[in-house]
């Protein structure tokens, strides 16, 4: 039986690249090659797009690497590859973007993938741009009936007055992710500086209430009704917010935070967080796979934090841990994924 050949992109033009390439690690020693013939789309911090033989210690500059890109032109689907001066056409079944963040997680990548007509695996242009973007997925959430935050958007020349909010906030970017740019601002007085560190990431800047409760997740997988979930994780923070992405060694765990899985709450909890995971999945149009983070407050109303549409899949991530815990490893959450956006599935 031939192999399913898959390209798998990975890194991007983001300050989301590191981990992006950290999850195709994972993914290249969890996916079963017996079953997938891999294609190693390699976009390095620049922006260059290059063919390689994987996602190891350097991929950008390897003598096996070729510059390559996913043509638009859906005669070809697939790649071009850049070898002796001449393009070649390298058909794909299907692509795996590991990537995260902007240009990869936004509807940027998933729109180039419709008009190359290649089948793909996660949230579909308009679910990925819709939760990157944290006051349009409360705006939709809550009009489906959903707790969130109170909130305040910020435009780029905008000055808040600080005297408005009720302290403390959250400040972070309204499009980006693993949270890059974010600041606890306990008083009014440094809402400015966390208004222009905010600016750093994302010209449209979210002011956000902080939500008494404890922190949890939960890993969805899967179409419409036929919804899988893992099992919650809580994070026990010992102060600050969750943020391991910023840690120089998240490898070797966090200094502020443990996520806990599964999560030390009680069963009905646990149920409530999986059931609230699913209908904010739901409303936000999501497919394939997401995380979605939530508050669990202490009279036990689920609030939404935010949605990943393509969750990290490094060593350490969330998600796969969520999912082993439920008994789904790795592989496993590969192969479901890969099925769900073969062709004849409706999109």
């Amino acid at each position: 039986m031939d192999r399913l050949k898959i390209g798998i992109i990975f890194g991007g033009a983001s300050e989301e690249h590191p981990v992006s390439v950290k999850s195709a690690q994972e993914v290249a020693k969890n996916l079963d090659t017996r079953k997938y013939e891999p294609f190693w789309m390699g976009i390095t911090a620049g922006g260059a797009w290059k063919l390689c033989d994987g996602p190891g210690a350097g991929w950008e500059v390897g003598d096996d690497s070729h510059a390559a890109m996913l043509s638009p032109d859906r005669s070809v689907h697939g790649l071009l590859v850049l070898k002796q001066g001449r393009y070649e056409a390298v058909r794909l079944d299907l692509v795996l973007p590991v990537l995260h963040g902007r240009l990869g997680e936004d509807g940027a990548m998933q729109g180039l993938l419709e008009l190359s007509g290649i089948p793909y695996v996660g949230c579909d242009v308009q679910s990925s741009a819709l939760c990157m973007d944290k006051a349009l997925a409360y705006t939709v959430a809550g009009s489906a009936g959903i707790a969130t935050p109170n909130f305040w958007t910020v435009t780029a020349d905008e000055k808040p007055d600080p005297e408005l909010f009720a302290y403390p906030v959250f400040v972070k970017p309204a499009r980006s992710g693993s949270s890059f740019g974010v600041s606890k601002v306990p008083r009014a007085e440094e809402l400015a500086a966390a208004v222009q560190t905010a600016r750093q990431y994302d010209s449209k800047v979210l002011i956000e209430e902080a939500v008494a409760g404890s922190e949890v997740g939960c890993a969805v997988l899967g179409d419409d009704l036929e919804l899988v979930t893992g099992e919650p994780d809580r994070i026990a923070l010992s102060h600050g917010f969750f943020g391991i992405h910023q840690e120089s060694r998240p490898e070797s765990g966090s200094e502020n935070s443990t996520p806990i899985v599964p999560a030390d709450i009680p069963v009905e909890m646990r149920r409530a967080v999986q059931e609230k995971a699913r209908a904010i999945y739901r409303a936000l149009g999501c497919r394939g796979l997401a995380r979605v983070d939530m508050f669990l407050k202490d009279d036990g109303t689920v609030v939404l934090n935010e949605v990943n549409t393509f969750p990290g899949m490094t060593s350490y991530s969330r998600y796969p841990r969520m999912m082993a815990a439920a008994g789904l490893p790795l592989a496993e959450v590969i192969d479901r994924i890969v099925s769900l956006a073969l062709p004849g599935r409706i999109r």
